[in-house]
C-alpha cells in the first residue's frame, strides 16, 4: 500500500507567511495563531492588534480554479445578501480573494458557537427554515464553474482511484472489487431513474459546519458548494434507526416547506447520496494522503483493518439501496 510521502506544498505556509498575508490587506497583526479544524484547505484563527480577530483560510494549490472559488464567494455574499446567517469572505476593493506568493487565500470574520445537537427537534426545525430560505436563493441561478454532485465523480472516480493506485490489500481486492462493480451498477441505476432537479447546494452540511449561538445558526465553509439534489443538504442530519430518522426529516421538512417547495421523490436518493459519500470519502482520504497532516491526523486509514471495515459498511449501503424510503409523517 502507498505510504506517505515527505514534503507538501503547505510546508511552505509558515507563522510568517500567514501573518504576512493578512497583514498585506491592512491589519496589524497581533502575532496570535491558532490553526483551526481543516485538513483540505488550511484554516487560522489571527488576532489583530484593537480590532476583532479574523479568520484567514488558504486554499489547497491545484484544487479549484479562481473562477470556481469566486463563485462560491458569490454564493456565499448572495446568500448574506438576503440577511442569512452565512459567514462571507470579506471584500477588499470589491475582491473577495487575494493572493500571497503561492497561495489564493480569504479573509473571513471569526464567529464562535457549538453544532447543533441532532437530536433536538427544535433545533432541526430551525435548521429545515434555514435550509428553505438557502435553497429558495439557490435555485434563482445555476453555477457556471462549480461542478455537480454525481456518480461519475463521487462514485465511479473513486474507484478508478482507489484500485489504479493500489490502496486496497491483496487479501481484500476481490471482495473489494466485486462490491464495487455490483455498487456502481445500483448507483447507476438509481441516478438514471430518478431524474431530480439540480440547484445550488453548500454540499457539505455536516454539524461542524454550523454555529449554533443562542438558538440561531450561521453556517461556515461554502467550499464544497456545488450543484444537486436538495435533500443532499439535508439528509446529513439524519441519524439512528429509521423511526429517529423519521422524525428528525419530519421536522426539517416542516421548516423547509416554510420557504421552499420540497420534491418528496427526492427522498428516494437518501441512501444513494450516503452511498456516494462513503466511496467519496475514503478516496478523498487516498487522494490527500502525500500531504503530511493526514497520516498523523487519520492513523486509522490505509490499513488493512479500516479497509475491511469499509468493505462491511459498503454491504450495507447496497443492501439499503434497496430498502423502502423514508416517510415523512
Amino acid at each position: 500500500m502507498p505510504a506517505a510521502a515527505t514534503g507538501h506544498p503547505y510546508d511552505a505556509l509558515t507563522p510568517d507567511m500567514v501573518l504576512d498575508a493578512v497583514e498585506s490587506k491592512g491589519y496589524l497583526t497581533d502575532a496570535r495563531i491558532i490553526a483551526l479544524n481543516s485538513y483540505e484547505n488550511r484554516v487560522y484563527h489571527v488576532g489583530i492588534e484593537d480590532a476583532p480577530a479574523l479568520v484567514v483560510k488558504f486554499y489547497r494549490p491545484n484544487r479549484w480554479s479562481r473562477e470556481q472559488i469566486l463563485e462560491e464567494h458569490q454564493f456565499s455574499h448572495e446568500l448574506m445578501e438576503q440577511e442569512l446567517p452565512i459567514i462571507a469572505p470579506l471584500r477588499f476593493g470589491g475582491e473577495t480573494l487575494h493572493q500571497h506568493k503561492d497561495f489564493q487565500f480569504a479573509l473571513f470574520p471569526a464567529r464562535g458557537g457549538h453544532p447543533p445537537e441532532l437530536d433536538n427537534l427544535d433545533h432541526m426545525l430551525i435548521l429545515g427554515r434555514l435550509m428553505g430560505r438557502i435553497h429558495h436563493v439557490g435555485a434563482t441561478t445555476s453555477f457556471e464553474h462549480r461542478p455537480a454532485i454525481n456518480t461519475e465523480s463521487y462514485a465511479d472516480q473513486s474507484v478508478e482511484f482507489l484500485l489504479e493506485n493500489d490502496f486496497i490489500p491483496s487479501s481484500l481486492l476481490e471482495a473489494y472489487e466485486t462490491l464495487s462493480r455490483d455498487l456502481l451498477k445500483r448507483v447507476h441505476e438509481i441516478e438514471k431513474q430518478f431524474d431530480v432537479a439540480s440547484i445550488r447546494l453548500h454540499g457539505d452540511c455536516h454539524i461542524g459546519n454550523i454555529l449554533w449561538r443562542q438558538d440561531n445558526p450561521s453556517f461556515v465553509d461554502f467550499d464544497d458548494c456545488r450543484s444537486g439534489p436538495a435533500v443532499q443538504d439535508l439528509w446529513m442530519f439524519l441519524s439512528g434507526d429509521r423511526r429517529n430518522q423519521t422524525a428528525v426529516l419530519s421536522e426539517l421538512m416542516e421548516g423547509y416547506s416554510e420557504f421552499c417547495e420540497f420534491n418528496p421523490v427526492e427522498l428516494n436518493l437518501i441512501e444513494y447520496l450516503r452511498t456516494l459519500r462513503i466511496m467519496h470519502y475514503s478516496a478523498w482520504l487516498a487522494r490527500r494522503w502525500s500531504d503530511p497532516a493526514f497520516p498523523m491526523a487519520f492513523p486509522w486509514f490505509n490499513t488493512e483493518r479500516y479497509w475491511a471495515d469499509h468493505i462491511l459498511e459498503l454491504r450495507e449501503q447496497l443492501a439499503a439501496l434497496d430498502e423502502p424510503p423514508l416517510v415523512l409523517y
